[in-house]
């Protein structure tokens, strides 16, 4: 087993979205190569219903898919097809905007007020930019929950992990996205498929995660499984990690312990043109997208 090292670690950047809704940027419109096939993410956790309200009203999407999963509040949206509905706490959409779509999203707080998910884009490789939208909506009793004998809870919301599948599907980048809370004081070894980029994005509590890399910051030995590993500087609230090439990922929770997403996915290694919520392989497919837009025919029948 060879431990994923760690390329990169960042915090947030808050940024203001839609109609002003506050939000934080976990990574996004920097060099796309870094989390391929991923492009970008967005926390948005708030307690004050002023900074969420607006909402993302009528907005394109072409040529990528989008990950919305909801921990607090709710998210209506509806889009140029005519679909509806609501996504509650726990739950997921897996959006395939393909060749275009029109989509609103307008988030509202729980009885506290409370607002919080994570907006994830995917990269569609270039022989699927242009097909058919792609819905999957999953409800919070769908997606598996594992509960390790340490007490560490994992929600599988696609891909494989420890024999669950979760229930999201025939998704291009091979995906595995998990949600990952770990007890306080306990260490634990996540595997990672080699043939995928991952990162870790913490949202709760801290940790340390174990590094095979050169050392930069602080490295402290530990001994986990009768091996000598290298942890690294606890990391907390909104925190990325971007983990290099390996076959599993190590982590110790601090006094707190932790909860994180850990996302990883097959490189597409494509050209990338991209304008906003649109992207494609070349200039010209953006131009003829964006020319599309404005003269009415970006929706295809």
């Amino acid at each position: 087993m060879s431990i994923r090292p760690v390329r990169q670690i960042s915090g947030t950047t808050p940024a203001l979205e839609g109609a002003g809704v506050h939000l934080h940027r976990v990574f996004g419109f920097q060099d796309p190569e870094l989390t391929d096939p991923f492009l970008m993410m967005d926390d948005f956790r708030n307690e004050n219903p002023r900074d969420y309200l607006a909402g993302f009203p009528w907005h394109p999407h072409r040529g990528i898919e989008t990950i919305t999963y909801v921990l607090a509040g709710t998210v209506d949206h509806g889009d140029s097809l005519g679909n509806t509905g609501t996504l509650g706490a726990g739950d997921v959409q897996w959006m395939t905007a393909g060749r275009g779509i029109m989509h609103q999203e307008m988030p509202k707080g729980d009885a506290k007020g409370r607002m919080h998910g994570f907006q994830l884009w995917a990269n569609l490789p270039s022989n699927l930019k242009m097909t058919a939208p792609r819905y999957q909506d999953v409800e919070s009793k769908d997606i598996p929950v594992i509960q390790d004998d340490d007490g560490t809870i994992v929600r599988v919301v696609c891909g494989e992990f420890w024999g669950k599948r979760g229930p999201v599907d025939g998704i291009a980048a091979d995906p595995q996205y998990l949600d990952i809370t770990i007890p306080p004081g306990r260490a634990k070894r996540l595997p990672v498929d080699t043939r995928r980029q991952a990162f870790a994005y913490i949202f709760e509590g801290a940790g340390r995660f174990a590094d095979a890399s050169k050392p930069f910051g602080v490295l402290t030995e530990k001994e986990l499984d009768n091996e000598e590993i290298y942890i690294r500087d606890e990391t907390g609230n909104r925190t990325l990690v971007i983990f290099g090439a390996g076959d599993e990922v190590v982590v110790q929770a601090g006094e707190e312990g932790m909860r994180f997403l850990l996302v990883s996915g097959a490189p597409i290694r494509e050209p990338i043109a991209w304008h906003g919520p649109i992207v494609m392989n070349t200039r010209e497919e953006l131009i003829q997208a964006v020319t599309e837009l404005r003269n009415g025919t970006f929706i295809k029948p």
